[in-house]
């Protein structure tokens, strides 16, 4: 790869933060619907054409911002998950961290506590699939790592996520009452393994 190509990239991916960055502090005073490509590519000083090269379209920027927002907390759910002393116990602190954690985010708290960012709700429930895509991915990276015996870890990590969501969509209960409840559901299908067989 020359000099040239890689400073190009470069350029670019930090162009492409700089605008990640502009929508989420739109999206988070203004909700999807209020969003303009033209106000993100006024705030990094761009042209609006720039912005729809770089993302394509409206949907695919809060998207992109979404995706970005969860990887933002992977950092923490996987110290969580790995530091744990059994699975059971690295879910309850990944979902206690991610709900505790989701307060703290502008963004995250904005889509869950104000009017004003309620329509950008559908990003995590009915048009959520690509977070929870990538978060069923990883939780279910760590029970094929820690329980390859389980017999549908791919079943189990979506159901961890999803319930995790919910908890996070409608804050019913403090976080450690949201990990106590998702760990409830949990705790059965995680002893729900296959006997080892026995020869004779």
């Amino acid at each position: 790869m020359s000099r040239t190509t890689s400073h190009a990239r470069r350029v670019r991916s930090s162009l492409r933060e700089e605008l990640l960055d502009a929508a989420t502090t739109l999206l988070a005073h203004r909700g999807y619907a209020r969003l303009r490509m033209a106000d993100v590519a006024t705030q990094v000083g761009v042209s609006r054409q720039t912005v729809y090269n770089e993302f394509g379209n409206k949907r695919a920027l809060v998207q992109a911002v979404a995706l970005r927002t969860l990887a933002e907390f992977t950092d923490g759910i996987q110290h969580r998950l790995h530091t744990a002393g059994d699975v059971l116990a690295g879910l309850h602190a990944a979902t206690a961290y991610t709900i505790d954690h989701a307060r703290e985010n502008p963004l995250v708290a904005a889509v869950t506590g104000t009017e004003v960012a309620e329509d950008l709700l559908p990003l995590l429930t009915t048009r959520g699939e690509p977070v929870l895509r990538a978060a069923t991915d990883m939780a279910e990276s760590y029970l094929r790592e820690q329980r390859p015996e389980l017999p549908d870890p791919r079943f189990v990590a979506e159901t961890a996520t999803r319930l995790t969501l919910s908890y996070l969509v409608l804050p019913t209960a403090s976080p450690t009452g949201a990990a106590d409840g998702v760990c409830a559901v949990l705790g059965p299908l995680l002893d729900a393994t296959p006997a080892p067989s026995t020869t004779t």
